[in-house]
């Protein structure tokens, strides 16, 4: 058995089961992830899911550890820095073998919460431990470009990126003249750009709307909705709240024009990100406005020809791109360069590949 191992993430996490599980599940590994919670309760064929209640903190990783070491799994694919280490202990414990999936930029992570001159030596830290880690691994599995130098000396390094699932009957906007709906999809926040995204709305013409689809994660929705009213924008914007993948896809092809990523620049992980809600906007030939700064979006964009690249600080420069994005024409244009793309060469398939390959060298074919 496969044992996917979460800390945070929920039963059906998109990265951890419905891409990575469901890709060894169709190979013929039995896969069980072992999570924090459920998620949605989506069936994943193939992909068993054991959601645990875990205490908060430190206590969390007693229960994680106990209950992989009594699974006997094969392997130990774990998803996050904190299960990384209950891995490596449980495998050791019962002969497992370890790998690591590495989804983000770590030594970065508290910067935000620290003053300046304490940063250098808190990602000192951080990258001892995790070179250590990696160093004890069977593999490191890396979601993105820029994260294999924190894993000097690692036995295997082997990119599994983040790229587009598309799935069977998947929905397809089709772009017509008439008024624009902006779309924000997935975890909203101020550093995921809500206050230029407001900024930007109010220059945009009066009949433009904004639909978001997901949670505000940073604790800033009475802000969010604070500003709207005090521009006036209330009326404009729907906040639809948190919703299943399919659901959430289904509704943004219905009545989305332009898909909007406006993470703000500051962060290494904004950077370098490939997120989820590029490729969901692709997949449904939606074009993009995104942050010029971000190499691995801006990559992808300028390869594709499927959006605009922009300085996502200036509101100004996202309400022009907008205005660019009027014509229904050219929205059809760069929503077709998506959807192909996501289908081709910033597809998953080929991501799968890789990891099913890794799996082959660890486990040898499936029985």
């Amino acid at each position: 058995m496969i044992l996917m191992l979460s800390a945070a993430h929920p039963g059906d996490d998109m990265r951890v089961a419905r891409k990575q599980g469901a890709a060894l599940a169709a190979e013929g590994w039995p896969v069980l992830h072992l999570c924090p919670h459920p998620g949605s309760g989506a069936v994943i064929p193939g992909v068993a899911v054991e959601a645990l209640r875990l205490p908060r903190r430190r206590q969390r990783w007693w229960p994680l550890y106990r209950r992989a070491v009594a699974l006997r799994p094969r392997v130990i694919h774990a998803s996050e820095p904190d299960s990384w280490a209950v891995a490596l202990l449980a495998g050791w414990r019962c002969g497992a073998r370890v790998v690591l999936d590495v989804h983000e930029h770590y030594p970065s992570r508290l910067d935000s919460r620290l003053p300046g001159w304490a940063r250098p030596a808190a990602r000192g830290a951080i990258r001892r431990a995790m070179c250590a880690m990696g160093r004890r691994a069977d593999a490191v599995v890396l979601a993105k470009d820029g994260l294999a130098e924190d894993f000097p000396g690692a036995r295997r390094l082997v990119p599994v990126r983040n790229h587009a699932l598309v799935a069977e009957g998947l929905p397809r906007r089709e772009h017509r003249a008439g008024p624009l709906t902006l779309l924000h999809l997935g975890a909203i926040g101020r550093a995921r750009g809500w206050p230029a995204l407001l900024a930007a709305l109010a220059l945009c013409p009066e009949d433009t709307r904004l639909l978001v689809i997901g949670r505000f994660t940073d604790g800033s929705e009475a802000e969010f909705r604070a500003e709207a009213e005090a521009r006036g924008l209330t009326p404009r914007i729907t906040l639809a709240g948190w919703l299943p993948a399919e659901a959430a896809l289904a509704r943004a092809a219905a009545e989305a024009d332009i898909n909007l990523v406006l993470f703000q620049p500051g962060e290494e992980n904004h950077r370098l990100a490939l997120p989820h809600k590029l490729f969901d906007g692709m997949a449904i030939g939606l074009p993009v406005i995104a942050p010029d700064f971000a190499t691995g979006v801006a990559g992808i964009i300028q390869d594709s020809g499927c959006g605009l690249l922009v300085d996502v600080t200036r509101p100004a420069a996202i309400a022009a791109a907008v205005a660019e994005l009027s014509d229904p024409a050219r929205r059809a244009a760069l929503g077709e360069a998506g959807w192909q793309a996501a289908r081709g060469a910033w597809g998953w398939p080929a991501e799968a590949a890789r990891l099913v390959a890794l799996y082959r060298e660890l486990l040898g074919p499936p029985v």
